[in-house]
């Protein structure tokens, strides 16, 4: 940790005591995790106070934490009943956990040359925010992305329509329970002369590891072969 952000991270914990529950340093990066409801009031007070003077939102992105952590195939070698686990693999954790989306917000400021990350974490049932639109201008369509691909809906945003899918789509497809599929697809209809939307008719198959073994093939012929 260098003393910059062990400096920040003092900073912001005796200033933000009350608004917060967690302050992370790792690897010379600060991240603040910020009560949902306390947004706009922390991040008018790091834009605006001369301590911290983060003028410029460089990113702003959601999370999806469904089976995070998880590993579907952690493993080196095959199991005796083949790679039909990672076709059955289901996920278990509980869809309203109250951690399960987050919204995370890349924060610089130019006067002081440091880096901020904010994490502010939302249920599974409602994953709703404040747009934080007022205070930094450029976060518009990166809430607009968020709620496309995640369905975070962020109050008071000027615009909160999609962004990158197409009109009429059905789900969000960052959604780590989204079908890989999709919901629905697309053809041309000769008929009607026109682009119709329809039930999706391809079945979805989980992708399975690649099991790397030893192949004789590679052997170093000069190595000496073992004793029969």
């Amino acid at each position: 940790m260098t003393s910059t952000a062990a400096s920040l991270a003092t900073k912001l914990e005796e200033r933000f005591r009350d608004q917060i529950t967690d302050c992370i340093c790792d690897r010379g990066q600060v991240t603040l995790v910020v009560m949902s409801e306390q947004i706009l009031s922390v991040s008018k007070a790091l834009r605006d106070e001369p301590d911290f003077a983060f003028q410029q939102l460089s990113d702003l992105c959601g999370i999806d934490y469904l089976s995070y952590g998880q590993s579907d195939w952690a493993t080196k070698e095959k199991t005796s009943t083949g790679f039909s686990r990672g076709r059955e693999q289901k996920h278990t954790i509980e869809a309203n956990d109250e951690h399960r989306f987050a919204v995370v917000y890349h924060l610089l400021s130019i006067k002081n040359n440091i880096r901020l990350r904010i994490r502010c974490y939302l249920n599974a049932d409602t994953p709703r925010i404040d747009s934080v639109t007022p205070i930094w201008s450029g976060a518009d369509w990166y809430e607009r992305e968020a709620f496309d691909l995640y369905g975070i809906l962020f109050n008071g945003h000027p615009d909160l329509r999609r962004l990158l899918t197409d009109y009429g789509f059905i789900g969000h497809p960052f959604r780590k329970d989204f079908p890989l599929e999709g919901n629905v697809e697309v053809r041309y209809d000769p008929d009607k002369k026109r682009v119709v939307y329809q039930p999706v008719s391809i079945t979805n198959r989980v992708l399975v590891p690649r099991v790397i073994r030893d192949d004789n093939r590679y052997v170093n012929k000069n190595e000496e072969k073992p004793d029969a």
